[in-house]
Parts: C-alpha cells; sequence; structure tokens
C-alpha cells in the first residue's frame, strides 16, 4: 500500500462514518441509547479520541518507542474509553464536530509527512493507524446505520 492507497482508505472509511449521522437532526445526534447508553454525538468524540491517541503515540512510534498499554496505564481499554467519554460527556455538539474536523485534519497533515517505508507494508505504525482509523470507523457506521433503521 502506498500513501495515497493509505489516505483514499482512511478517506472512505470516514466518508461512511460522515454519512451514517447525515441529515440526522441535533436531537437525534444527542439523543442516548445508539450504542449502549452513548449517543452519536459520544461516538463522534470517541472515533475523535483515537484519532488523537494515534496523534499522541504515533510519533513515539516513529522514534522507535513502544507506546505504553492501556490495561497498564487505565486499566484496559473499556476503562480508558469510559475515562475519556466522562471528559467529553457535557461538550456541545458544536464543541464535538469542530474537534472532530480539527483532529481528523491533523492527522491526514501528519500520515502526509511519515516516511514511505513506514506506510509501504505492515509496520506497528500502520498497524496503530489502521486499528485508530479505517477498521475501527467502520465498526461505528455500522452501529449508527443499525440504530437508524431500528427507528
Amino acid at each position: 500500500m502506498n500513501r495515497d492507497q493509505l489516505l483514499k482508505r482512511i478517506d472512505r472509511a470516514w466518508e461512511v462514518l460522515k454519512a451514517s449521522y447525515a441529515g440526522l437532526s441535533e436531537g437525534e445526534l444527542i439523543n442516548p441509547n445508539v450504542m449502549g447508553t452513548w449517543s452519536i454525538k459520544d461516538i463522534i468524540a470517541h472515533v475523535t479520541w483515537w484519532e488523537e491517541e494515534s496523534l499522541v503515540h504515533l510519533p513515539h512510534i516513529l522514534a522507535g518507542e513502544k507506546p505504553p498499554k492501556y490495561s497498564t496505564q487505565y486499566g484496559g481499554i473499556d476503562a480508558f474509553n469510559a475515562q475519556k467519554h466522562e471528559e467529553k460527556k457535557d461538550l456541545s455538539l458544536n464543541a464535538i464536530l469542530v474537534q472532530r474536523d480539527e483532529t481528523h485534519r491533523r492527522l491526514i497533515e501528519f500520515i502526509q509527512q511519515v516516511p514511505d517505508e513506514l506506510i509501504v507494508r505492515e509496520t506497528r505504525f500502520r498497524r496503530r493507524l489502521r486499528l485508530d482509523t479505517y477498521s475501527h470507523y467502520p465498526k461505528h457506521a455500522d452501529l449508527i446505520w443499525e440504530w437508524r433503521e431500528k427507528r
């Protein structure tokens, strides 16, 4: 996979995610119980904080370091997600959407600057990027589409 293919893969998955909640009203976006007790706003915040995690940890991977384990630092990924949800749950929908756009823009700019050798084959860098982006977005897009079909 070259850089353009990677960026296209991320963009396609990103657009599918955004399409999953496109056209919904603010009330529908903030209504709870889409994914457990979470609203679509919470899901957007969740995807954003994982992109933020990429921006924190990918530079460490670039430097040859191993990011800390979520099990050690937070008590697991579920505990990390719960902590981040608690931090973000009271932000307005507009604030969440601004964070979404800004974080995604910064992540794409970062990817455009990394050495090709980290992208062209499966590396720790690309694995982390995949887990936080193009394999992560569809999971939540599917949940949102399912919720929309059930309403």
